[in-house]
């Protein structure tokens, strides 16, 4: 049988942040026992400025296999700026089985993680949502989070303030209520949870500014090299990786303060997956500060991906 293929808009259809979150879950705590050969990821620059391209294979223990191949530019002409296909693979026949959209669910599984996180080692009563940036993740983000938390308030706040005022009217014409902020300080002073989903080349967030109890995902770096925040938020946190060996490698906000002397590799306290198992304690006091680095994991495509195939096998497509 030749493969099933699922678009962006099949992929939004079938694949809801309700039923995502609990994916991730599930596919973190895999990682976590060991159940996934993942090897580290290959990230290509190219040409110019272009962007980069990514390699992310992946076998899980339960049989399923494949990988992700995708683009990242946010200089796309108003394309997303994830492109590529995550191709799964039948266990029994080790044929292609299905060739999913990338970008879509990239979209939606990041944030779904991010949320799962979130429930994991924000404050029961956290409820004040901050989000940094104006791209598809933002919007993401809020729609995520919520699922997790009753949100008071949700402020945006954005490097452009066009975009940020753009996003909010899109979040608001959905029912959503947002809040533009401009003074970035003010509002993290604030906040219960923090999103940080931008494309910022240096620090945007400061330790400094976090109050005791507060828990940010620092979600928009996948790579060395740029930061979303500085130093001093990485040293104040309970720091938990979604993958700690990726995170030593390539976690920028981590290896700047590593480099400046701040924190060593033991400050990495472990994964997301083990918070989720109960193997590791996430949040240990109302006052922690707590920080999940994401860099995006294969696992987290493999689960989403195979649910969108498992739907689409049901549907008889």
């Amino acid at each position: 049988m030749p493969p099933r293929f699922a678009g962006r808009d099949e992929v939004r259809r079938l694949l809801t942040f309700e039923a995502c979150v609990p994916l991730m879950r599930e596919a973190m705590i895999a990682v976590s026992e060991g159940r996934v050969d993942q090897p580290a990821r290959q990230i290509l620059s190219l040409p110019g400025e272009a962007g980069l391209f990514g390699v992310m294979p992946g076998v899980a223990a339960d049989g399923i296999f494949g990988a992700k191949l995708i683009s990242v530019s946010h200089a796309s002409g108003g394309a997303p700026s994830h492109q590529g296909v995550v191709v799964l693979f039948d266990p029994k026949t080790c044929a292609p089985a299905c060739v999913l959209d990338a970008g879509e669910i990239t979209r939606i599984r990041t944030a779904a993680a991010t949320a799962a996180a979130t429930d994991a080692l924000a404050r029961p009563d956290a409820g004040q949502l901050l989000v940094l940036g104006t791209g598809e993740q933002a919007e993401a983000h809020v729609k995520a989070i919520a699922l997790v938390r009753p949100l008071r308030s949700i402020q945006l706040w954005g490097r452009n303030p066009d975009r940020a005022r753009t996003l909010a009217l899109h979040l608001e014409q959905q029912g959503v209520a947002v809040e533009i902020v401009e003074d970035l300080e003010a509002a993290a002073q604030q906040a219960d949870i923090i999103c940080a989903t931008t494309a910022a080349a240096e620090p945007i967030l400061a330790g400094a500014w976090i109050a005791p109890g507060a828990h940010v995902n620092l979600v928009g770096s996948s790579r060395a090299g740029p930061a979303e925040a500085d130093d001093d938020l990485v040293a104040r946190s309970r720091f938990v990786a979604d993958v700690r060996a990726n995170v030593l490698l390539q976690g920028a906000e981590f290896l700047r303060a590593k480099a400046s002397g701040r924190v060593n590799d033991e400050h990495v306290i472990g994964e997301i997956g083990e918070v989720f198992s109960g193997r590791l304690a996430g949040r240990q006091s109302k006052e922690d500060i707590t920080v999940y680095k994401s860099l995006g994991v294969v696992a987290q495509d493999l689960w989403a991906g195979w649910r969108v195939f498992e739907l689409l096998e049901a549907e008889g497509a």
